[in-house]
C-alpha cells in the first residue's frame, strides 16, 4: 500500500503544473504584453505602505531623538516625514509603465491630399 502511495506522489511531483523556478532559473517572456493590471496595483500598493511605514519610522524617531541630539536631525526627520506623502501618492498614482517607442506594431502613413474639387460636395461634371 505505501508503495502505491509513494508511487502517486512521485507520480503528483513529476506532473505537477506549478511553476518551479530557482534563484538562478531565468523566466523568458514569450508575449509583448503588458503586466496584469492586478500586479500593477498590488506593486503600487505595496510602494505606498513602504513608503507610508517610513513615514511613521522618521515621526517616531524625531520624537524620540529630540532631547538626545541635536535639533536640526529631528526637524530633518520631521520634514523629511511631512513630504513623504506627497512623493508617495505621485508614485503610487504613476500607473503602468507606457510602452517603448519602437513596441508599436502600427506604422503611421500618411495620406495623399485628395484631388479635384475645390468645393464640398462638388465632383467633375
Amino acid at each position: 500500500m505505501w508503495q502505491a502511495h509513494n508511487r502517486a506522489r512521485a507520480y503528483d511531483l513529476s506532473v505537477s503544473t506549478r511553476r518551479r523556478t530557482g534563484p538562478g532559473e531565468e523566466v523568458h517572456r514569450i508575449t509583448s504584453a503588458p503586466e496584469p493590471l492586478t500586479d500593477d496595483l498590488a506593486r503600487r500598493q505595496r510602494r505606498y505602505l513602504w513608503q507610508m511605514g517610513l513615514r511613521v519610522v522618521c515621526f517616531l524617531a524625531a520624537g524620540l531623538m529630540w532631547s538626545h541630539v541635536p535639533v536640526v536631525i529631528p526637524i530633518v526627520l520631521l520634514v523629511v516625514a511631512s513630504v513623504l506623502p506627497y512623493v508617495a501618492v505621485l508614485l503610487a498614482n504613476a500607473g503602468r509603465e507606457r510602452r517603448v517607442e519602437g513596441d508599436v506594431q502600427m506604422t503611421p502613413r500618411e495620406l495623399g491630399a485628395g484631388g479635384g474639387t475645390s468645393e464640398l460636395g462638388g465632383g467633375p461634371r
